[in-house]
């Protein structure tokens, strides 16, 4: 049953933060039931019973297709298409499968043997995998839309977004996955060309979400001095707001499992500079000042009160979690695609970008989310891609976006 709607349950089951739960009607006055607890001991017991096996497609179509990215998006998108009877190949910027799910959360969080069973099981599939290859670099655009008939980019959202504050190049003020990926591959065993270590030092990660949670859990793990975790947003409230009622997410305060380990948290503060204070180039403070935001109809930040103007705060190691601003292009640029205001790859309703044949899922074409998400958009762009291929299919539709139109290629 979770194999219906769903690839890999193990990666929701133990990442995804489980909107689902307060969405549950049990949540308007109880605790909900634990879905995701639920989901991953029933995955689980899939893998351990046996029950979990290769299914190779009974006949082929003789339809080739690309798939560009091995994350949840892009795996998603193989395994379904291959299902259908096409010729599946998956193109992977790094050395090793699985995107952020390998080289981005960190391995005490999700073990990557889950992500090594998946991949051999796509493999007896039919599946093909090339590490090491950036599409747009060592191979274009161009070339893969002439060697299969259809091309799907599942190439994340992995452009950060900066924060653009004095003494931003100063040594000790990294980047959250630069940080994160470094700590993974030193855990799998492959070399590490910039190695990043909290050892020691006070830690500061801007941002409040799960990127900046993992980072200060790993400089938990590294021996960091102090940890201290900034969200430039307002402390949520402790009591659902009328203005997110049930069945949406609460947007109630809620201690992550990083802070629970140790550390501090701030919120309301707003980064002003880097501080080099004894001239060696290398971080030693964040200086910030603690406001209070005023938000438009959209939740966005409008105007801002300042309540204290010179916060200071110790800090050998800076880690930058703010967010990503769109998919990291590089090479593509100039190939055709057309990105949204967003900066995310524009496609029709089709899934289709402005190139023939080239189609968008997950993390690139909708912008930064959950691993579900990723997933969903997989599956559905797989269904768009045998549908623009055949003219018909038989993958399972989407219960959340509207079917494709039927066409033939």
């Amino acid at each position: 049953r979770l194999h219906a709607t769903n690839n890999f349950p193990e990666f929701t089951g133990y990442t995804c933060p489980a909107p689902c739960e307060p969405a549950c009607t049990l949540a308007v006055n109880d605790a909900p039931v634990t879905i995701k607890s639920l989901e991953r001991a029933i995955v689980d017991m899939g893998w351990r019973q046996g029950w979990i096996r290769p299914e190779p497609p009974e006949r082929r179509s003789g339809f080739t297709v690309a798939v560009v990215g091995s994350g949840p998006a892009g795996l998603a998108c193989a395994q379904q298409l291959n299902r259908a009877g096409h010729a599946v190949v998956v193109f992977e910027r790094d050395d090793a499968i699985g995107g952020l799910m390998t080289y981005g959360i960190p391995d005490f969080k999700f073990e990557k043997r889950k992500v090594a069973r998946r991949v051999a099981q796509l493999a007896q599939e039919g599946i093909e995998f090339h590490t090491g290859v950036e599409v747009g670099r060592e191979l274009s655009l161009a070339e893969l839309r002439e060697r299969f008939d259809a091309v799907c980019l599942a190439i994340g959202a992995q452009a950060p977004r900066e924060v653009a504050v004095p003494g931003r190049a100063l040594s000790g003020v990294e980047l959250a996955m630069d940080f994160l990926t470094a700590e993974n591959r030193r855990q799998a065993g492959v070399a590490v060309s910039r190695p990043i270590s909290a050892r020691g030092l006070d830690v500061v990660v801007l941002g409040g979400g799960d990127t900046g949670a993992d980072c200060l859990a790993t400089a938990h793990r590294h021996g960091a001095r102090t940890a201290t975790q900034v969200s430039i947003r307002d402390r949520p409230p402790e009591r659902r707001d009328v203005r997110h009622p049930w069945p949406w997410l609460p947007m109630t305060y809620a201690t992550t499992y990083a802070l629970e380990e140790g550390g501090e948290e701030h919120f309301g503060l707003n980064a002003l500079a880097f501080l080099d204070e004894d001239g060696d180039g290398r971080v030693d403070a964040v200086l910030a000042e603690r406001v209070a935001w005023g938000y438009d109809a959209g939740g966005r930040r409008t105007d801002k009160r300042v309540l204290e103007s010179a916060v200071r705060i110790p800090a050998q190691l800076v880690l930058i979690a703010a967010g990503f601003s769109g998919p990291r292009l590089d090479g593509l640029s100039g190939s055709g695609l057309e990105l949204t205001p967003g900066a995310a790859l524009a496609r029709g309703a089709d899934l289709m970008t402005a190139l023939p044949g080239v189609f968008a899922a997950g993390d690139a074409a909708m912008g930064q989310s959950i691993v579900v998400w990723a997933i969903g958009e997989g599956r559905d762009a797989a269904r768009a891609i045998d549908i623009y291929l055949t003219g018909d299919t038989r993958l399972p539709e989407s219960l959340r976006t509207p079917n494709p139109p039927l066409h033939r290629r």
